[in-house]
C-alpha cells in the first residue's frame, strides 16, 4: 500500500488495532468488516481484503504498546483539545509498522534500547520510572545537536517516534479538530477589507459590488453578455 493509501486508513486501522490489542473484537473478516469498515469508503476488495489482513495481525506486544503510549504522552502531553488516546495514536503506531514494514526494525529496537538505557541509569523499566526520569532520558535524545554523537540509535528512534505521534494525532479526527482545520467548507466573502481598498485608493463600483458580493445571489451561477459583461 502506498504512503497516501496509508495516510487514508490511518484513523480506520488505529482504531480497529486498539480494539483488537484490548481483545474487545472478533477478528474474523466478517465481524472486521462488520466493526470497522463500515466506516470506509473508495476501498477496493483488493486494498480491504490488504486491511483486513494488517487489523488481523499483531506487531507490537503488550508491553511495548504501554510503552509506546507513555512516549507518546510523553512527545505530546494531553491538553484541552485531546490527547493521544482519544486520536488513537498508539494503534495508529502499530498499524503503520505492519503497512511499513521497513519501520519495523528501527521501532523494535528503539524500544529495546530506551528501555535498556532506563534501566542502566535508573535500574527500572522506562514505564515505570518518575516522570521527572523519563523526561531526563528523552531530553538526552531529543536534540540531534546533542545527542547524535554520543546515543546515535537513540536520536535516530526518537526522531521516527516523534514524527510518528504527530502525523498519527494530527491526522485524527481530534487532531483536525485540534488544528480547527474545516477542509473545504464554504465561507461569506464580502469583498476587500474598505481600509486595503484605501491603502490602494481603489474603490468598488456599485454596480459590480451588486452583482459580486451580493450574498443572497451566491448560489447562482454567473452568466455574462455577447460582448463579455457581466449579467449577474
Amino acid at each position: 500500500m502506498e504512503r497516501r493509501e496509508s495516510i487514508k486508513a490511518l484513523m480506520l486501522g488505529s482504531l480497529g488495532t486498539s480494539l483488537l490489542l484490548n481483545g474487545c473484537i472478533d477478528t474474523s473478516p466478517e465481524k472486521l468488516e462488520q466493526k470497522i469498515w463500515k466506516f470506509q469508503y473508495g476501498r477496493t476488495p483488493k486494498e480491504k481484503a490488504y486491511d483486513q489482513k494488517l487489523l488481523g495481525q499483531q506487531f507490537f506486544d503488550e508491553r511495548e504498546m504501554e510503552l509506546i503510549t507513555r512516549l507518546a504522552n510523553l512527545i505530546l502531553p494531553p491538553h484541552n483539545n485531546g490527547s493521544i488516546e482519544q486520536a488513537e495514536v498508539p494503534g495508529f503506531i502499530e498499524f503503520i509498522s505492519k503497512d511499513i514494514p521497513t519501520l519495523q526494525k528501527p521501532l523494535k529496537s528503539g524500544l529495546k534500547w530506551i528501555d535498556k538505557i532506563a534501566h542502566e541509569k535508573f535500574g527500572g523499566s522506562f514505564t515505570r520510572l518518575s516522570e521527572v526520569d523519563q523526561k531526563s532520558i528523552l531530553d538526552s535524545i531529543a536534540y540531534e545537536i546533542q545527542g547524535v554523537e554520543e546515543q546515535p540509535e537513540g536520536v535516530v528512534f526518537f526522531s521516527l517516534m516523534r514524527d510518528l505521534v504527530v502525523t498519527g494525532y494530527f491526522t485524527s479526527a481530534v487532531g483536525l479538530k485540534d488544528l480547527g482545520y474545516m477542509g473545504n467548507t464554504p465561507n461569506v466573502w464580502d469583498g476587500v477589507p474598505d481600509e486595503v481598498l484605501k491603502d490602494h485608493e481603489l474603490v468598488y463600483d456599485k454596480a459590480w459590488v451588486a452583482k459580486c458580493i451580493d450574498q443572497n445571489t451566491r448560489n447562482e451561477t454567473a452568466k455574462w453578455d455577447e460582448n463579455g459583461n457581466l449579467l449577474n
